[in-house]
């Protein structure tokens, strides 16, 4: 994932804003954009075609992990590479939370006599709208500080949940890697119920996933919580230094 937290090496030649949006993991950035965006454009209108739309979206999923890794070995990390990153993981996975929600409106429909309540639909409604604001509150506390909302800095004052998560790349891999197949996996199981091979294969890959979702949602709480918080003491720090009125 792309930081402006590494090290670079001397600057031999003039910085411009177009060099910075052609470094390379940039480029990656964009490419991984139009796989996301056409994914979603299959998987929404050419049904039939959903094993392509599920490969960009893997294929997009994995370029975050290349972009990050282009970033450091080329000493091109930037504060656009970084704001590139988090836009297109963001959107990633509230599109893909948008059109589970349509793949199960037959589910929903089917059950809604028993409790008038569309339990699947709310319940990817539920995970986005979390999802969304507890990123966008990590990132506006961190950057509140001055810090990067990944650093220790940035998480320092936060849920423990929240600094390992950003501390220890076993935890943090698991959790978004769990999170995501599970919600890719709940896509895939609606093409592929009718057979009961491949079904089952799919709840046993399930069954190792959805903790890892679980803890994340547990994860986006804290740093919902603890951002909120955060954003408050900063106020009451300005105030006390009469800063504001």
């Amino acid at each position: 994932m792309t930081t402006a937290t590494a090290t670079a090496p001397p600057v031999t030649t003039m910085a411009t804003a177009n060099r910075v949006l052609l470094f390379v993991p940039n480029l990656i950035g964009y490419a991984r954009v139009l796989m996301t965006l056409s994914s979603f454009v299959i998987m929404s209108s050419f049904p039939s075609n959903w094993l392509t739309g599920i490969a960009l979206y893997l294929g997009s999923f994995a370029g975050d992990l290349l972009d990050g890794m282009a970033a450091r070995k080329l000493h091109q990390t930037s504060s656009f590479g970084g704001v590139l990153d988090m836009i297109t993981d963001r959107c990633g996975t509230t599109g893909l939370l948008f059109v589970l929600s349509h793949e199960y409106a037959a589910t929903d429909a089917a059950a809604v006599h028993q409790t008038a309540v569309p339990v699947w639909r709310l319940t990817f409604l539920a995970l986005l709208l979390l999802d969304i604001s507890s990123h966008w509150c990590q990132m506006y506390s961190s950057l509140a500080v001055g810090a990067h909302h990944k650093s220790e800095e940035g998480t320092a004052g936060k849920h423990f949940l929240v600094r390992w998560f950003y501390k220890y790349y076993w935890f943090f891999g698991y959790l978004c890697v769990g999170a995501e197949f599970t919600y890719i996996l709940l896509y895939v199981r609606q093409h592929t119920e009718a057979d009961s091979v491949v079904s089952a294969i799919l709840d046993i890959v399930l069954a190792v996933c959805l903790p890892g979702c679980l803890a994340k949602q547990a994860v986006n709480v804290m740093q919902l919580t603890s951002a909120c918080r955060s954003i408050a003491q900063y106020d009451a720090d300005q105030r006390n230094q009469g800063k504001t009125e």
